[in-house]
């Protein structure tokens, strides 16, 4: 019996940002075939490391794993955005303090996620964001650039987030940030390919876009 666990932010922890009944997790549960169960464990605001934590919960019988996390580790930072500098140099240095820290904590996440279950699915962050400066947008690159990376590194699956909701309306109209119906939609439909057709041990990655 396959049960799979979306952990991570909002982006499967979006119930309050979609009507009732169209959030990723609805969804999903509505489209997966009989037998299949869905635990949710995913907090919205939530950060990388706070995936460790919701872990503690991680049912047993889990057989797929979902993860969805780092566009909060990547807001947390963006005031760096902001600040001063002398010149490109000293911007693409604290730009490398931030990707190298990102990284340590990703790292961490996912030898705990291993440790626990064999099916890993990795998402990358989305950035196509309705409003969203390009330059955040831009810095949000380094982020994903060690997203993609680590799943690489251990053969996960990947679901490329900045493919799949790359309308204005994949994006929710009470938060920009947040998958709206249409974007629920779309990450669902990646999640049942994962599952219906990955061979996790191939030893492979692949990207689902």
């Amino acid at each position: 019996m396959r049960h799979i666990v979306l952990v991570g932010d909002s982006i499967f922890d979006n119930a309050s940002y979609v009507d009732v009944g169209h959030s990723v997790t609805d969804q999903l549960k509505a489209a997966v075939s009989d037998g299949c169960q869905v635990t949710m464990l995913a907090v919205d605001g939530d950060v990388v490391l706070n995936v460790i934590d919701q872990l503690q919960d991680l049912p047993e019988d889990t057989s797929h794993v979902f993860i969805s996390c780092g566009g909060n580790d990547a807001l947390a930072v963006a005031h760096v955005l902001s600040q001063p500098a002398n010149n490109v140099g000293e911007v693409m240095d604290m730009f490398t303090d931030i990707k190298s820290d990102f990284e340590k904590r990703y790292q961490s996440m996912l030898t705990q996620v291993q440790s626990q279950v064999e099916n890993i699915t990795i998402c990358s962050v989305h950035d196509s964001i309705p409003g969203f400066e390009q330059s955040a947008l831009t810095a949000l690159s380094f982020f994903n650039e060690v997203i993609l990376k680590e799943a690489f590194r251990i053969n996960a699956a990947l679901i490329d987030l900045r493919l799949i909701c790359n309308e204005a309306s994949d994006y929710s109209s009470v938060s920009p940030i947040e998958p709206s119906k249409q974007g629920g939609t779309k990450i669902v439909e990646q999640i049942i390919k994962v599952v219906e057709n990955h061979n996790f041990d191939s030893g492979q990655s692949w990207i689902y876009k």
